[in-house]
């Protein structure tokens, strides 16, 4: 038997067609789709809605574009739009009447958030609602949890916080929440809320945890629209330093230890390698949120007419999926659908 060989000339050329693989492989749109790795589906994303009482009325973000405070009939019907455009879970966030030192109004059961619940259960009854578990948008302070001075100097008191917390979910959860999202970033909180629900018979009511939630400048718009600022000091002491990976799985760590259902990075864009161990090292769904000041620079340049929103949009999102996240919280979430169905 005789092995071909061949030519130098046929040699080089042979080489020059592998070479142009990869290019062969990009030359269609069918194509590029064909052979495509990383697909971002509408199924995949989370919306956030703000929710405000029915005393008051609808209002758009200034720094957030096409994003708006929302009365509950106005959330049940942007829900609805979601779920038609094929998004599957909302996570809400409420702007209570009023405010006090410990955040009393956000365990209400005529609360915001309790009755945009109930009244997106019933009417989108497959819709997946979260309700995000913290103080900071019911307290006078405008941060997490209890306030205790200590030396001259005022923090927040994590063992205080926490009855408080679990009071907010049992009410969340008890209105119909599937899932209740703890963003406070207080030690111990997940253990709490998990024991707190099963005690009480909602044992099949989830948690997807803000594990990783980093002290970010990212934030801005967020607490403009959700009407949270800190009136003093900032978040460092609670939030965690964006400099610590290592930190970040060990929190994830003991979320998963406490009965977390879902662990999640906060920020995303920035932290896309946090994603990228969490997703290595942890078997749960992992979400990621796209964050208010990520959406806002986009909306913002594309106004400008600097990039192609939409192009950016996909390019974002598909960076999140790619890195590991399983489930992306986004207010682009329903301009990104209805993309996919053009």
């Amino acid at each position: 038997m005789t092995t071909k060989t061949l030519s130098p000339t046929n040699e080089i050329a042979a080489k020059e067609t592998l070479t142009r693989r990869p290019r062969r492989l990009r030359r269609s749109d069918g194509i590029r789709a064909l052979v495509r790795e990383t697909v971002v589906r509408a199924e995949d994303l989370i919306y956030p809605l703000f929710v405000v009482p029915n005393s008051r009325a609808r209002a758009p973000i200034g720094s957030m574009p096409g994003v708006e405070q929302l009365r509950v009939r106005e959330a049940v019907d942007e829900a609805k739009r979601a779920y038609d455009l094929g998004v599957r879970a909302v996570l809400l966030f409420g702007l209570p009447e009023f405010k006090d030192g410990i955040g009393s109004s956000s365990w209400d059961p005529s609360g915001p958030v309790q009755q945009a619940t109930e009244a997106i259960k019933r009417s989108v009854p497959a819709m997946t609602v979260m309700a995000d578990v913290c103080l900071c948008e019911y307290t006078d302070h405008g941060h997490c949890g209890v306030i205790v001075e200590r030396n001259g100097v005022k923090d927040v008191d994590n063992d205080q916080t926490l009855p408080l917390l679990m009071k907010q979910a049992i009410s969340f959860a008890a209105a119909g929440a599937d899932f209740v999202a703890p963003s406070d970033m207080m030690d111990g909180r997940i253990g709490a809320i998990r024991r707190a629900l099963d005690e009480r018979g909602l044992s099949e009511v989830g948690i997807m945890a803000y594990s990783a939630k980093f002290a970010s400048g990212f934030y801005g718009p967020f607490r403009e629209a959700a009407e949270s600022a800190p009136q003093f000091g900032d978040r460092r002491t609670y939030q965690m330093d964006p400099a610590n990976a290592r930190e970040a799985l060990h929190e994830m760590q003991l979320d998963v230890e406490e009965g977390a259902d879902i662990i999640m990075v906060k920020p995303a864009l920035s932290y896309l390698d946090i994603i990228r161990q969490s997703r290595d090292q942890f078997p749960l769904p992992i979400a990621a949120y796209n964050v208010s000041g990520e959406y806002s620079m986009v909306k913002a340049a594309a106004e400008r007419g600097w990039i192609d929103g939409p192009r950016v949009t996909q390019e974002i999102l598909t960076s999140i999926k790619r890195a590991g996240a399983d489930l992306i919280i986004t207010y682009h979430a329903v301009e990104y659908a209805r993309t996919l169905r053009e």
